[in-house]
């Protein structure tokens, strides 16, 4: 087989996946590397955006010549300087000041999940300096909470009455305590439960009949309704239409890290712009999606990739890095490659799930919440049979917890509202003053509150993001860890007599027990460069990819 010198490598994708890939191969001395983006920017699914609203102040002032800054302890430090001070005939006892919120939204991904020495994002974020103080301390990274911290939550019913959190405390409790009896199943080939929500719905009907036994029906009711919320938020973890689609056994495939889950007070996009300032410019092409990968050509035994572009372009390569979403594969795998995937390859990629969670964020004049909250859980009334699907023309039902959004706006009040499956899917295709007044209405319907409005709305909608198709995987029923070892095979499989590696995997779907994180897509991404590194420093005694071999 004919080796080439220095090798050709083009990676599909500019998410943190293929970021990490080039990254990690220039770094290495390969000189040509190349990333063709679909889109025109780099990132994939981390995307911050920005909620900026003219935000309205009510000051005093007792200056009789003019106003300045130095009236107003109120306005943010970074809009000082800009301040131009009106004409003295302007000034009055009380003026109107108005100036711009500007609140940091995660469109994709939010949280570093678990933020500790063992997390290579944590690590990058860390390095590069862009976390909070709090989310660097010892107690932080050691904190062992399994994606699930303890905020202080507010309760809210669909009567319109706020709850105890000490009342509905049993609920959590028992809802946490089922997914951990989950663990109970791994590795077992057969199970009493075909799902993770038949399991939970079986047993938390069981559970509550023995406990709550003594309670009134209207509070074992209210507690079971709960449970339903729970299961909805638990949809949004595994971007899932119901907890019935995932696996019982495939549930605990995924590990997790310790340390509290923490976010980029920037915008997790710092850490983007961060790599790709060690990245050649000239390495990335953006608006150049990619029609199909050209693999197997054997004839020169030279270049035996051809990767054909939208735009016409073919590129020749000796390897090719796919990083595109598995929502993406899913649905164009049959005209991205040529020769198709092998059959057990394209059945794990048929098997893995891939679905969609959409946020949602709500701004307000004032907050509806307590102070100290940190969560907000929706129940409704009528839910006792624990449920986690409604009809697409009841989508907003799904919609059953808000995170609230640590703001450094003082006059600025955010929520992030959170919704997974068809119905967010369906939300997608709203207009924008539909989801507002839906918004609006579940609000005014749990608060009791008629008066509470919105300020703005922004929602994500990453199902009908063509480059995307939805949000993150999940194991879906039937899925097993052979599915994901299929998932990353370079091709040609192992024991073909054709050039190796010619085709690599990488991004969040294709880890084995990382799937649908950040750290995940990295470490895929680091993963198939150190492939291509290793193949090339086994065939050269100085390790360095331009050598002769």
């Amino acid at each position: 087989m004919a080796v080439t010198v220095d090798p050709k490598t083009v990676i599909i994708g500019c998410g943190i996946s293929g970021i990490a890939a080039a990254h990690r191969l220039v770094n290495a001395g390969f000189r040509h590397v190349r990333i063709l983006e679909a889109t025109a920017r780099s990132g994939g699914r981390i995307k911050t955006d920005r909620l900026v609203t003219p935000c309205q102040i009510l000051v005093m002032s007792t200056c009789l010549f003019g106003l300045s800054c130095s009236w107003f302890p109120c306005l943010p430090a970074r809009f000082q300087s800009c301040w131009i001070s009106p004409p003295s005939s302007l000034v009055s006892s009380v003026d109107s000041l108005l100036y711009f919120c500007n609140n940091i939204t995660e469109i994709g991904a939010s949280y570093i999940h678990g933020p500790s020495k063992e997390n290579p994002v944590f690590c990058l974020a860390r390095d590069y300096g862009l976390l909070d103080p709090e989310a660097l301390t010892p107690e932080n990274q050691a904190m062992d909470v399994d994606e699930r911290p303890l905020w202080v939550p507010n309760w809210f019913s669909s009567s319109g009455q706020k709850l105890s959190a000490e009342y509905m405390k049993p609920a959590l409790e028992m809802f946490n305590e089922l997914l951990d009896d989950t663990l109970q199943f791994e590795n077992q080939k057969e199970t009493p439960w075909a799902s993770v929500g038949h399991f939970i719905r079986s047993e938390a009907r069981q559970r509550a009949a023995e406990r709550w036994k003594d309670e009134d029906k209207s509070t074992r009711e209210l507690l079971l309704c709960a449970i339903s919320s729970m299961l909805k938020v638990e949809c949004c973890s595994n971007a899932t239409s119901t907890m019935d689609e995932i696996d019982l056994v495939g549930f605990n495939i995924y590990k997790g890290l310790p340390g509290l889950d923490c976010t980029l007070p920037g915008g997790f996009e710092d850490l983007i712009k961060k790599l790709m300032l060690e990245i050649p410019t000239d390495v990335v092409t953006y608006n150049l999606p990619v029609r199909c990968v050209h693999w197997n050509n054997t004839e020169s035994g030279v270049n035996t990739v051809t990767v054909e572009c939208d735009d016409g372009e073919r590129i020749a390569a000796d390897h090719v890095i796919v990083t595109v979403p598995l929502g993406y594969l899913k649905k164009h795998h049959s005209t991205l490659f040529c020769p198709p995937l092998p059959a057990h390859k394209l059945s794990s990629v048929q098997r893995q799930g891939f679905g969609t969670c959409n946020k949602i964020y709500v701004e307000f004049e004032s907050p509806w919440w307590d102070a100290d909250c940190e969560i907000i859980y929706l129940v409704w009334k009528d839910e006792e049979d624990v449920l986690d699907q409604v009809s697409n023309k009841s989508w907003i039902r799904k919609m059953s917890t808000f995170t609230v959004l640590k703001s450094s706006e003082r006059y600025s009040h955010v929520l992030c509202g959170w919704i997974a499956g068809h119905e967010s899917e369906y939300m997608e295709t709203l207009p924008e003053q539909e989801v507002r007044l839906s918004i609006t209405e579940l609000i005014r319907t749990f608060t009791g509150n008629p008066t509470i409005t919105p300020r703005r709305v922004l929602h994500s909608q990453w199902f009908h993001d063509p480059w995307t198709c939805g949000s993150y995987s999940h194991p879906a029923i039937g899925c097993s860890e052979q599915d994901l070892e299929n998932l990353m095979e370079p091709l040609p499989t192992k024991g073909s007599q054709s050039q190796p590696l010619q085709v690599l995997f990488a991004g969040e779907a294709t880890h084995p027990y990382y799937y649908s994180t950040v750290h995940g897509a990295l470490l895929t991404g680091w993963r198939e460069a150190d492939r291509l590194i290793s193949h090339y420093s086994s065939k050269s005694p100085c390790g360095h990819p331009d050598q002769e071999m």
